[in-house]
């Protein structure tokens, strides 16, 4: 599995870095997609997912929406016995800031509502989980970087604390 999710996220850099060097070439017809920051931002969780795969994580879940109140859940995946809620935010330049910086106290918490609700659905007794962020910059012309952080929440204000059982 582990080969296998090295193998995709290597062919899905070399995409990327084709698509980059067509872009730098004038295509005659106009883009077909709506929103460019749309796509860039399915690039990044693609990117995301599969660099957090070559790392170990064993993926469950992408782009979970629990209600329609509620935020949803980029990617879940469990990291050896810890469950972990992954927000990917992708960025094409830093100019706004790191994109981690994106992640704010409401989204935090909107993320942390649809967590709960996910783990009463697992009805497990005793869970230890947290909350990861895995920041993508996506440059046409220097490529990407990606950068995992782990227990990204700890300062959530007490209403929900990372890595607890539940």
């Amino acid at each position: 599995m582990s080969l296998f999710a090295r193998f995709v996220y290597a062919a899905l850099i070399r995409q990327d870095r084709r698509r980059a060097d067509r872009k730098s070439v004038k295509p005659c017809a106009p883009d077909p997609s709506p929103a460019p920051h749309l796509a860039t931002g399915r690039r990044g969780e693609t990117l995301a997912y599969w660099y957090l795969r070559c790392q170990g994580y064993t993926m469950v879940a992408r782009n979970l929406r629990m209600r329609p109140s509620m935020g949803e859940l980029d990617l879940v995946g469990w990291d050896g016995p810890v469950l972990a809620f992954i927000e990917v935010k992708t960025r094409s330049s830093i100019e706004a800031g790191q994109p981690e910086e994106a992640v704010g106290e409401h989204q935090r918490l909107r993320i942390a509502k649809a967590a709960e609700a996910y783990m009463r659905r697992l009805k497990r007794k005793e869970l230890n989980y947290r909350f990861d962020i895995v920041s993508v910059i996506w440059n046409e012309t220097e490529g990407f970087r990606l950068k995992l952080i782990k227990n990204a929440f700890s300062g959530l204000g007490g209403r929900v604390s990372a890595e607890r059982p539940l």
